[in-house]
Formats: C-alpha cells, sequence, structure tokens
C-alpha cells in the first residue's frame, strides 16, 4: 500500500501461483508448511477457509501456521471467530470427512476431465482437495498478553493437526521442553489459566465492548471539525483493494449500510479490515508518523503506541479499553490540532512553505515499496531459476566473514550509478526501515535499482542492517560462486 508505506496481505492469487509453480518443476514435495500473519498488524484479515481449502487442492499434506499474534481476542465473537485459524480448521475437517463433500469431490473430477483444466482450477483457488489424501494439520500461535489477559510474554501454541500425535508429538514436546524451563514459567501459566477463565465467562461482552469502543473514536474523530481538518483514520477502501472486498463496502462508518453488510464482508471478502484497529493518516498536519509517535503522542500526553508507517500511526483498542481512554484521546487530538491551527494561522510565509512542503513529501510523494528482488544464484536453492527460493541460512553466516564483504555506498552514488545496477550487487545482512519494519533486503538478495531508490528516499530515524557512514553491506564479487 505504497501511499502509506503499508504492507497488506498476500493475496491468494499469489500463493496458488507459488505453489504450481512447484508442482510444475516437480518440487512440491520441498514445500512443508505456509506461514501466513493474521490478523496484519494493521488489521487485514485472511479469509481462512478460502485459503487453506485452496492450498490443501494443490497439496493435500499442507502444514499451516497462522501467526494470530495480535488475534487472541477473536476466537471470542461470532464474526470475527469464523477467520481464526482453529475454527476453520475444526470446520474442514468435519467438511472432508462428509458424504456431501465426497460427492461434490467426484462430481467436480467428472466435470473437469483434463488435468489442465483441474490445474487452472487450482491457480485460480477454486478446485477442491481431495478428501481421501487431504488432512487438516494447522497450528496458531497467540501473544495472549497483547489483546487478552495474561502477564507479559504469556503466548500459546493451538494445534489442530491430525498427524499429531503420530508423526509430531514427540519432536514438538522436545522442541518446547528445549526452549523452556518449568521454574521461571508458572507465573505465565496462572495468567493464562486467568485469562482464559476470564474470556470463557465474559469473552463475547468484552470483545464487544471493544468494538463499540473502536467504532466511537473512529465517529467521534469524523464529527469534530478541527481534527478532521488535520487528522482522519484510514478507511477499510484504502486498505484494502476494491478486487479483494466482493462485497463493495468501503468503511466501518459508511452510511446507509450496517452491520449486515460487514457480516457478508466478514463472510465471503478475500480481505477484510479488523474494525478495532485504528490507522490514523498524520499527513495532512504535515507530520511523519514517527514523529507525531514521539514528539506528540509520547512527550506531550503521554500516549504509547510502538507502530508507525512514514504517514501514520495505528491505535489499537483491546478488552481492557475504557471509555475514559477513548474520550482523553479524542480530548488530546482536539488539543494538538487547535495548537496546530493557532501556529499556521501566525505563521510566516517561510513557515507556510515549509508546511506545504511536508504536506505534499508526506501526502502525494511515498517512495513506492520495491517488490523482492531474487536470489543470487550462489544462494539459490535446488539450482532452479524457474522458483524464488534462497538459502538465507548460508548467506546469513556467511555474511559475518569480513574478508567477503565490503560496503556500498549508496549516498555517493549518482543517478546513473543506481540505473546501472545490474545484480552485480549481493546484500550480506537484513536492512529493514522502520518503519515500515519489513526487510527490504535479506542476506543473499540482489540489490535492485529500485531498492536503493527506496533507500535513498527514505526519510525514518532507524534503517537497521545500513550503516549510514559506510553504506550496504554486500558480498564481494569474487567471494561467492554459482557453484554453492
Amino acid at each position: 500500500l505504497t501511499d502509506f508505506t503499508i504492507y497488506g496481505a498476500v493475496p491468494l492469487s499469489e500463493i496458488t501461483k507459488r505453489l504450481m509453480e512447484y508442482k510444475r518443476t516437480g518440487l512440491l514435495d520441498k514445500v512443508k508448511m505456509l506461514l501466513l500473519t493474521n490478523c496484519t498488524f494493521d488489521g487485514v484479515v485472511y479469509n481462512v477457509e478460502t485459503v487453506m481449502q485452496a492450498c490443501l487442492a494443490i497439496k493435500p499434506d499442507l502444514i499451516f501456521l497462522w501467526d494470530e499474534a495480535w488475534f487472541a481476542f477473536a476466537g471470542f465473537h461470532p464474526i470475527y471467530r469464523q477467520r481464526t485459524a482453529m475454527c476453520v480448521a475444526a470446520k474442514l475437517k468435519r467438511r472432508l470427512r462428509s458424504v456431501e463433500f465426497s460427492e461434490r469431490y467426484r462430481a467436480w473430477l467428472s466435470e473437469t476431465v483434463s488435468e489442465a483444466e483441474r490445474d487452472r482450477q487450482r491457480l485460480l483457488g477454486t478446485a477442491l482437495p481431495d478428501p481421501a489424501v487431504a488432512k487438516v494439520r494447522v497450528y496458531a500461535t497467540q501473544s495472549t498478553h497483547k489483546t487478552l489477559t495474561a502477564f507479559r510474554q504469556a503466548s500459546m501454541i493451538h494445534v489442530h493437526d491430525q498427524e499429531f500425535q503420530s508423526h509430531v508429538s514427540t519432536a514438538f514436546h522436545e522442541s518446547y521442553m528445549t526452549h523452556t524451563s518449568t521454574s521461571p514459567n508458572y507465573q505465565l501459566l496462572a495468567s493464562l489459566d486467568l485469562g482464559r477463565r476470564q474470556v470463557a465467562l465474559e469473552g463475547f461482552e468484552l470483545v464487544q465492548k471493544q468494538i463499540e469502543r473502536a467504532m466511537t473514536l473512529r465517529l467521534r474523530a469524523r464529527e469534530l471539525p478541527i481534527v478532521a481538518k488535520y487528522l482522519r483514520f484510514l478507511s477499510i477502501e484504502e486498505l484494502i483493494p476494491a478486487q479483494y472486498r466482493g462485497s463493495g463496502i468501503s468503511g466501518h462508518c459508511d452510511s446507509g449500510r450496517g452491520w449486515s453488510d460487514m457480516e457478508n464482508a466478514w463472510a465471503n471478502d478475500e480481505f477484510v479490515l479488523d474494525p478495532t484497529r485504528l490507522t490514523l493518516f498524520t499527513a495532512n498536519a504535515g507530520i511523519d508518523g514517527y514523529s507525531f509517535r514521539g514528539k506528540v503522542l509520547m512527550d506531550k500526553y503521554g500516549i504509547q503506541i510502538n507502530k508507525t508507517s512514514r504517514n501514520t500511526v495505528l491505535f489499537m483498542t483491546n478488552i481492557g479499553t475504557t471509555r475514559s481512554a477513548v474520550a482523553y484521546l479524542l480530548k488530546c487530538l482536539v488539543s494538538y490540532c487547535e495548537d496546530l491551527d493557532a501556529e499556521l494561522e501566525n505563521a510566516s510565509e517561510m513557515e507556510l512553505r515549509l508546511f506545504q512542503r511536508a504536506l505534499k513529501s508526506l501526502g502525494t510523494e511515498a517512495p513506492v515499496l520495491p517488490h523482492f528482488s531474487g536470489f543470487h544464484p550462489a544462494f539459490q536453492r535446488f539450482n532452479s531459476l524457474q522458483t524464488q527460493d534462497g538459502d538465507i541460512r548460508e548467506a546469513f553466516f556467511k555474511g559475518h566473514d569480513d574478508a567477503d564483504c565490503e560496503y556500498l555506498d549508496i549516498c555517493a552514488m549518482t543517478d546513473e550509478d543506481v540505473e546501472a545496477l545490474a545484480g552485480d550487487h549481493v546484500s550480506a545482512v537484513f536492512v529493514i526501515p522502520y518503519p515500515p519494519g519489513f526487510p527490504m533486503l535479506v542476506p543473499g538478495q540482489i540489490v535492485t535499482a529500485d531498492i536503493v531508490r527506496y533507500l535513498r528516499k527514505l526519510d525514518v530515524k532507524e534503517v537497521h542492517g545500513y550503516r549510514a557512514e559506510l553504506g550496504l553491506r554486500t558480498f564481494k564479487s569474487d567471494s561467492i560462486t554459482t557453484s554453492s
């Protein structure tokens, strides 16, 4: 989502495309697991049922790991629950065991006589999995402490795996015992038990109130003229492109559209937006998200948030959000906007010019988020140029050897130098601007002109893995060969 320097979710078409590439190249057996974040930090929620059924139609033994770090509350509301890993896993298991689905599958086979047509439907995500061989193997990780009640770091792994007892149990428990110790964890376990008890008894009520608080905040911010002049919460249509919203719903506060439309969207759309996440667009106030978080919210009003982008900050309600917390935040937003209004009214011509420049930079000149370029042949997996696999592990440890590395000073490069980049520079480290907090480069990845242009245009304060005084850490050309 270039306008806001935010990465959305991964479309199903991209997932099936990659799986079919492996199938065509005879490498599908190498694919073991699909890992996706649901919901994303910014609130984009997958249609979990559609994703898993479409993937099982291509690879019937695929394992799914859903990172639900910020979605632990979703199981306690009927609308949310239908898009959680555990709910869908149980539903899919029942469906694959049913006589009705077996008949549907046989009918589909008879309608699609050729394997080419079946592959076409697999690519489109409309094929059906074979109930005789498909296995439901689903895991979900939840940071319980983030959206429910538990001590810091108290988390859960939920398992719905038909192969768990026969193939996974021993290794799973061995891994668990390797990475944990009973001594310091009884307090965490006790807090998890209390959290479970709380939501078992009153989870629906707590989540419903959480939604109401978020909707109140969204509506009141839009209705306050002084706030709406400089700040606004992004709508559904701004964070989810139209092709992924079959329902046509464009906002949580659409006039003339009620909860039934929202239910339809959550039941059928490829992606939906969690109403409890509120992404505030700050560009119209001439301030970047990072500065708004630190100089305004934290320093001035004592409000802590941890997610920003170049021109947004993210607010998240939870089951502990109170009316007074919503009222205080609105009061702070009003205060900030009134102060800004007064400053601009008394600003000099030069100050107004600087403000207009900031508006343009943050509002219409966002750097284009680059696509993943690809791994250098020295770090490609399976010696195949038809898939994007790379051995990050090998490149990561090789990047620790100073004798194999050098630095590329991207700030000293001319535009002509940037355009001339032709895959001869390969990253030796992770390079992660924050925000958005996603790697622009990983070890073994080819440095392209698009990536360099993006990094040169960034105006964020933190770029992990990049040393401004030296540049990008890359491999020396003679230290990597295509024979690896």
